[in-house]
C-alpha cells in the first residue's frame, strides 16, 4: 500500500516565509561587588566612552534594555514636534485637572 500523499497545492497555504535575523549576543559576569564591564562590541554600538551614563529601563518582565544616557538636553531638539496649535499654560493645567478629577 503506497502511503504517500500527493498535493495539488502547498500543503501550508497560510504558512508565510520567515527571514530569520541574525543577532550577535555578549556576555558580561557579575562580580561580587555588583559590577560588570561592558563588553567593546556593546560599547561600540551604543557610541559610548569612559565616564558616560547608561540606564536599564524595563522591558517586559525579566528583560530590560540598555540605553546610552549621555546625550544632553540639546540633543533630544526636535525630537517632539511642535503642536499645530500653541497650548497655554492655563489651558494645560485645567486639561490636567480635568484628567485627575476623572481618576478619582
Amino acid at each position: 500500500m503506497d502511503q504517500r500523499i500527493l498535493f495539488s497545492q502547498t500543503p501550508y497555504p497560510n504558512v508565510r516565509s520567515i527571514t530569520m535575523e541574525t543577532f550577535n549576543m555578549a556576555t558580561a559576569t557579575l562580580t561580587s561587588k555588583g559590577q560588570i564591564t561592558i563588553p567593546v562590541q556593546v560599547r561600540t554600538a551604543l557610541g559610548l566612552e569612559t565616564g558616560d551614563r547608561v540606564e536599564f529601563v524595563e522591558m517586559e518582565d525579566g528583560k530590560f534594555s540598555i540605553i546610552a544616557a549621555s546625550k544632553t538636553v540639546h540633543d533630544l531638539k526636535g525630537l517632539i514636534r511642535k503642536p499645530a496649535q500653541a497650548i497655554s499654560i492655563e489651558d494645560m493645567n485645567r486639561a490636567i485637572a480635568a484628567q485627575g478629577a476623572k481618576a478619582r
